[in-house]
């Protein structure tokens, strides 16, 4: 599309710990002015960890948004200014209690493209050592091993319901069928 839409003024009407709200007033290709309500975040990162028997190591832990406890693959907010890929190394160990040096990037996407600029970057990670887990104060978090196969079917049978855990393990899937 060669149509340019400008934005005119942004307005924050909220600024908290993880994102913030903003109302930007942008000019359309047709002279019209709207109010778009955006969530500004700084991203985030995420791992799909595999142990040295091919066994994902999942998290399950209590999440608002759900009022219940979702299995994820274990992922965390981007610093400022931080690389994703060591974020998605940091957040590895302490959900997880695992660590890896092997760690390759797998994807990225907006986790909800219409209201929020959040980033998510995935990667898997190889070649795992034992560590120590350390969750921040608001985490409670078990550890769950599957195979891949047993995830993809509790994906089609909505056992998993993550976005970010859903796009990781099918392009995942997807890339190990590519390289047969």
């Amino acid at each position: 599309m060669d149509k340019k839409i400008k934005r005119l003024d942004r307005k924050e009407v909220f600024n908290g710990k993880r994102v913030r709200l903003v109302i930007d007033k942008l000019k359309m290709p047709n002279d019209k002015e709207v109010n778009w309500e955006l969530i500004t975040h700084p991203g985030a990162a995420a791992v799909i960890p595999i142990d040295n028997d091919g066994n994902i190591i999942m998290v399950r832990q209590y999440r608002n948004a759900a009022d219940d406890y979702v299995l994820e693959i274990p992922a965390g907010g981007v610093e400022e200014g931080e690389d994703p890929s060591l974020c998605a190394k940091r957040e590895l160990e302490e959900e997880t209690g695992y660590k890896s040096d092997n760690i390759q990037y797998l994807l990225k996407f907006y986790s909800s493209i219409g209201i929020t600029d959040e980033m998510i970057t995935i990667y898997v990670a190889t070649d795992l050592q034992e560590s120590q887990q350390n969750l921040d104060d608001d985490e409670y978090v078990t550890i769950e091993k599957y195979k891949l196969d047993e995830l993809v079917d509790m994906i089609y049978s909505g056992q998993i319901t993550d976005g970010k855990t859903i796009s990781g393990l099918l392009a995942y899937k997807c890339k190990l069928n590519n390289m047969k």
